[in-house]
């Protein structure tokens, strides 16, 4: 895999580079809430175009359904990145018409443009090889070389993803290549003891993960969402609380074979409960009650750990070496729900680990909560490209940018 250092080398002055960023942001409106992604990104660019190229950034942002949606537009993350950058930032209105043409072609020596967002063209998402392709061909035109770094897209086979790289000269930007070798160090000659922490809503979204993890970690910790399922698996009364019944068999499954493996589960000892689910809008009160994690009442939810899992959970961390956490431990967007999540952060914080947070919300809610952000081994971009590559899978985008 080239490396964007390797291309730096040969020369790119004058050159039109694409560069696959992931300028996928929260939006409340047209105010982005977390610039992390474009923060990320801004070295590669800034290399770029101080190298003398002529830089096309593109990216996705939101599921908008194959056709122009305001709601989704990347005006105000390349007003973001030009802010970071220091210098006007061009924005073509759409992805390969009329004004991406002309805006591309408008730039000169150490310029940048962003395009409007990829998914805008149902090209870009399609499941059909041809119209994919077709769409990636029109990208090329736009461009001379590609430069891949958009961690978080990588585990898509989308048209700017895995098809423009084989179209173009190509090689991977400075937050893949971190991405990857931060990634290396959970899956190969991991410093022990490792931890894993795993939260968020849905225990089907980290089947996979767990499945590869259990080879690999000495423990793992389940929160938020997902923690009912598993404590379902143990045969507790988990409430109203989110609950997977039909994953409770698989999630045995694990359970047991992690005992048989020597690997450590820990699960929540207690748990904040409500009769319902809080307003994340107006964060009024909701006073919540903490109860043994095997005495949840039938008619109330499971919204946070509570503080003796908090305590546990910190002390298994404290002599970590390694750990990969994703997922928040419970509603973190509501101040009486959000000290599950914190707890895990400033164990992290506390601990003499490596520590890896993993994307997605785990990222949103450390810089939410006022984490110093280098107080952490890495904060990933992509959670889940994370989850999958710990899955052992192929990621399409990065298998795009070997040679």
């Amino acid at each position: 895999m080239k490396t964007i250092d390797e291309l730096l080398a040969e020369g790119v002055a004058g050159k039109w580079v694409f560069v696959r960023a992931d300028l996928n942001v929260p939006l409340d409106g047209t105010t982005i809430t977390d610039d992390g992604r474009i923060r990320a990104v801004r070295p590669t660019v800034s290399a770029l175009a101080a190298a003398g190229a002529r830089v096309v950034v593109a990216s996705h942002l939101g599921r908008p359904k194959g056709a122009p949606d305001p709601a989704f537009s990347l005006a105000p993350a390349a007003a973001r990145l030009g802010e970071l950058l220091g210098s006007e930032v061009a924005f073509a209105t759409d992805t390969v018409g009329e004004s991406a043409r002309a805006t591309v072609a408008a730039l000169t020596d150490g310029r940048v443009a962003v395009i409007e967002n990829l998914r805008f063209n149902a090209g870009e998402t399609s499941k059909d090889d041809a119209e994919r392709g077709a769409f990636a061909d029109q990208l090329a035109e736009l461009a001379d070389v590609y430069v891949g770094d958009g961690f978080g897209a990588v585990h898509r086979k989308h048209a700017s993803v895995f098809d423009l790289p084989a179209r173009l000269p190509h090689a991977a930007g400075g937050l893949i290549a971190t991405e990857v070798g931060v990634l290396k160090k959970l899956t190969e000659d991991v410093a022990r003891p490792y931890a894993v922490v795993l939260g968020g809503a849905k225990v089907s979204d980290k089947l996979g993960v767990i499945d590869h993890l259990l080879e690999k970690a000495d423990r793992i910790l389940i929160g938020g969402g997902m923690a009912y399922t598993f404590l379902k698996a143990q045969g507790h009364e988990v409430g109203i609380s989110l609950l997977q019944e039909d994953q409770v068999p698989a999630v045995q499954g694990y359970l047991k074979r992690a005992e048989e493996l020597g690997v450590e589960f820990v699960l929540p000892v207690d748990v904040l409960v409500a009769h319902e689910f809080p307003d994340l809008k107006t964060k009024a009160p909701a006073n919540p009650t903490t109860v043994a994690a095997d005495a949840i009442p039938a008619d109330q939810e499971g919204l946070d750990i509570g503080p003796a899992t908090r305590e546990l959970y910190a002390a298994k961390l404290a002599d970590a070496a390694t750990v990969f956490w994703n997922g928040p431990m419970g509603v973190f967007e509501h101040p009486d729900y959000a000290q599950g999540t914190k707890a895990v952060a400033q164990a992290l914080v506390d601990s003499q680990a490596f520590s890896v947070v993993g994307g997605g919300d785990s990222a949103a809610a450390v810089r939410i909560l006022g984490f110093d952000e280098n107080a952490f081994g890495h904060i990933s971009t992509g959670g889940g490209a994370s989850l999958e590559y710990l899955e052992g899978k192929t990621l399409p985008g990065l298998a795009a940018l070997e040679d």
